[in-house]
């Protein structure tokens, strides 16, 4: 049985996401997070060994969550991860929804429902009376591969049965890393807005070149005084955890939201599509500034790593 947690988290609350993952490990050593706020988790050996229904060890996790972090969840729970998925999607605050018999489970949902078919794919099936996930299940293989292709069309046919091989990987790096800084008082000053900015840019590149993954877009996140936010995400020219460059998109991003006179008491930045350094290309720009800069930052990375994170810190956020 798989269970997947929806924590119900504030906008800039992806920070919080390790501890809860930490929490559903004292239940079961495999758990799968997938940021910015979920949670897959394989309890079968859980509810064997506290001999509970699914729904009892959502409740306790959901209790366990609100009063250790003050965090509420949705919960779901199926025989695979794309059921587990479905399940949590349309449960509600506070009832866990399980899965006991998929076909039932599957059969009346539009076939849009399905982890991988996006848009076009259920326009395609919908041009064949191919609506529900039901009709789907009942078409025959064959014609579904002719619609779609060979291995969509088995996969597609395997998942309208209730079928998902996908595993929950534990320990499986993060698509995402995430950042925030509150200020003490409403902040109306760009350049104290800015200089959290450079702060976060900052940590989140260290972060990033400690682990060797570079991300390929920045989403920033304003919290306002009345508790709204505003958020947007651009892409990198090229997938990068150097700092100059983290700094320079955020600070763009920063200007686009045209804040002026805002009163700002939050700021999250979140480094998305991460992947291994080694297998990103660098354009060489021969700027030797460009140069300088990088073997600046790798010779700052080996200071922090021996001597403390804020061993050198650029001088602005070291007055």
């Amino acid at each position: 049985m798989i269970l997947c947690v929806r924590f119900r988290l504030a906008p800039t609350g992806e920070v919080m996401l390790p501890r809860l993952v930490e929490l559903l490990t004292e239940f079961t050593p495999v758990v799968e997070a997938t940021p910015p706020g979920e949670a897959l988790a394989d309890v079968r050996g859980a509810l064997r060994y506290f001999g509970w229904s699914p729904a009892e060890l959502a409740s306790v996790i959901r209790v366990r969550a609100l009063a250790l972090y003050g965090v509420d969840c949705v919960i779901g729970a199926g025989p695979n991860p794309m059921l587990a998925r479905m399940a949590a999607r349309e449960a509600r605050p506070g009832v866990t929804l399980v899965v006991e018999d998929p076909a039932e489970f599957l059969r009346d949902r539009p076939v849009v429902a399905l982890d991988g078919v996006g848009r076009a794919t259920a326009r395609t099936l919908c041009g064949y009376g191919l609506d529900s996930v039901g009709r789907v299940a009942d078409a025959p293989l064959a014609v579904l591969q002719r619609l779609v292709g060979a291995k969509a069309g088995r996969e597609l046919w395997e998942r309208a049965r209730g079928v998902d091989r996908t595993p929950v990987v534990p320990g499986e790096p993060s698509r995402s890393l995430a950042a925030e800084r509150s200020f003490p008082h409403d902040e109306l000053d760009p350049a104290e807005q800015r200089r959290a900015l450079l702060s976060l840019t900052e940590e989140l590149g260290a972060r990033m070149r400690t682990e060797g993954q570079v991300c390929r877009s920045l989403a920033v996140t304003v919290r306002y005084a009345d508790r709204s936010t505003s958020a947007r995400t651009r892409t990198l020219r090229e997938p990068t955890a150097h700092s100059a460059e983290l700094t320079a998109l955020a600070y763009a991003v920063h200007a686009s939201f045209g804040l002026q006179r805002a009163r700002v008491r939050g700021i999250a930045l979140r480094a998305e599509g991460l992947g291994p350094a080694e297998a990103a290309a660098h354009q060489l720009t021969f700027d030797p500034a460009d140069d300088k800069a990088r073997r600046i930052e790798a010779v700052a990375d080996r200071a922090r790593a021996r001597f403390g994170p804020r061993a050198v810190l650029p001088g602005t956020l070291a007055a």
